[in-house]
């Protein structure tokens, strides 16, 4: 079992240590990691760090349960404050995925891509999660909590409770996965990266998003509302609305869950 040890994290972000050493939490278990953070920002704490060995009550999207094992995965939440208003946030969780790939490049890993708006996955198998929470007025400033789960390591018992093909660095490839290192880079990307977006919003991302995009080109359906839609997927706008070719024409989509479609294209 390959714990987290604050050192070691430290360590392998080099000169950026000192600007987070302050404010990295390590908790051996707790409910959710980004609860932690959601309550330091309520604290009044700007940014933090929050990292747990086990989550008994790790949230995914749409209020789905995500799976964490003891020592077995990255949970992991970073918590950032933008002087801008929450709008100007669209995007930003698929920017996040682009972060979350390039992090896992600079780890030593590769063949990554992504799934609309904002899932990693390996060989079309999912293989890491994105959460936002966001706080703050309308009109801004704003808090946004940054939710990430990356499966490093699977037991079986646990690919059984899981509702969807999943993968995990540890079957994927011949190094064993540090999570120390993969964290340390999982902080350089974001810290650089939502940096980025704040000046420059998702237009800075959108080639990246478009050039990992896993279904474009393909034959789509996308449920999660009150109708399925379903279209080729021609790419995202810059507001990271996913571009979708129907028989009416090129629709605009905000949200969903996507699918393959059991039609061709």
């Amino acid at each position: 079992m390959n714990l987290l040890n604050r050192q070691s994290i430290l360590r392998n972000l080099g000169p950026e240590a000192y600007d987070w050493q302050s404010r990295l939490n390590i908790s051996f278990t707790t409910k959710s990691t980004n609860s932690d953070a959601i309550s330091c920002g309520q604290a009044g704490a700007d940014s933090v760090i929050c990292i747990a060995e086990h989550q008994s009550e790790g949230r995914g999207r749409r209020g789905k349960e995500w799976q964490s094992p003891l020592g077995s995965n990255i949970y992991m939440s970073m918590l950032f404050s933008f002087q801008c208003r929450i709008a100007a946030l669209e995007g930003l969780s698929l920017a996040v995925a682009v972060m979350v790939v390039r992090a896992l490049h600079e780890s030593g890993y590769s063949g990554f891509r992504l799934k609309w708006p904002n899932d990693i996955l390996l060989d079309g198998r999912k293989i890491a999660g994105i959460l936002l929470e966001l706080s703050g007025d309308a009109s801004g400033p704003c808090k946004v909590v940054i939710g990430i789960g990356i499966n490093t390591q699977l037991s079986a018992a646990c690919r059984d409770r899981i509702e969807q093909p999943v993968a995990e660095l540890a079957e994927s490839f011949v190094q064993s996965p540090d999570r120390n290192l993969i964290i340390a880079c999982l902080i350089r990307a974001l810290s650089a990266g939502v940096t980025q977006f704040a000046a420059s919003g998702f237009p800075a991302f959108q080639v990246a998003w478009e050039a990992l995009d896993h279904y474009r080109g393909k034959h789509v359906q996308i449920g999660g509302g009150p109708m399925v839609v379903e279209g080729v997927v021609r790419g995202v706008d810059i507001r990271g609305g996913l571009l979708l070719e129907t028989v009416e024409g090129i629709r605009v989509i905000q949200g969903g869950e996507l699918a393959p479609s059991v039609r061709l294209a």
